[in-house]
């Protein structure tokens, strides 16, 4: 019979969760359609790159052809990703030049990156979503017992600095052990297909 934590750890389990929205974002991806892989207009690098985060959140998200009315907003959202992709100064300078000069894939490289940034963004909000229901579901009792079962399951897997002792660390931040518990099974099972 399985247990609340097991019932948990299939919802999120990677092959639901993030191996999902990662296939959502590649098929964004490939269906985005643009002119060109190089743009010169700063003005046309922006209305691309708009276009492009609003395909991918529609396609994420199944959502059909919904159009933002604040483009600023998802202007922002999408420097955002990019500060995170090309560096916190000027990430989105940095996209530009890349598109300009198409070098190291040009657009096509940085559309891949805003996807994948995004596909990360929204798998880990639907994990995290799922442990907060899941957690405040559980009593104290629960929430103090879990972490036990959770290392007398998985403990091997994680560093030896985690579970040492009386595992504090592990005890004291749960909620976020489990939240990167798909990663390291997709990890994992990564390893095991190369």
């Amino acid at each position: 019979m399985k247990t609340k934590l097991d019932q948990l750890l299939e919802s999120i389990d990677p092959a639901r969760t993030l191996d999902q929205v990662s296939a959502r974002a590649d098929k964004a991806l490939n269906s985005f359609e643009f002119k060109s892989g190089i743009i010169e207009d700063w003005g046309e690098f922006r209305i691309t790159l708009l276009e492009f985060y609003r395909h991918v959140e529609n396609v994420i998200l199944n959502i059909p052809s919904f159009r933002s009315s604040n483009p600023d907003f998802d202007w922002g959202r999408c420097c955002q990703l990019l500060m995170k992709e090309f560096g916190a100064s000027g990430g989105e300078k940095a996209a530009f030049e890349l598109v300009r000069t198409g070098v190291e894939g040009g657009l096509y490289s940085v559309l891949k990156a805003v996807a994948r940034r995004m596909m990360a963004e929204y798998a880990g909000n639907e994990i995290a979503a799922r442990i907060a229901f899941f957690w405040d579901s559980l009593s104290s009792e629960e929430k103090l017992a879990l972490p036990d079962e959770y290392l007398n399951k998985y403990g091997h897997l994680l560093p030896y600095e985690l579970t040492s002792g009386s595992a504090a660390r592990i005890r004291v931040n749960f909620p976020k052990v489990l939240e990167e518990h798909p990663n390291i099974i997709r990890s994992l099972r990564d390893i095991g297909r190369k």
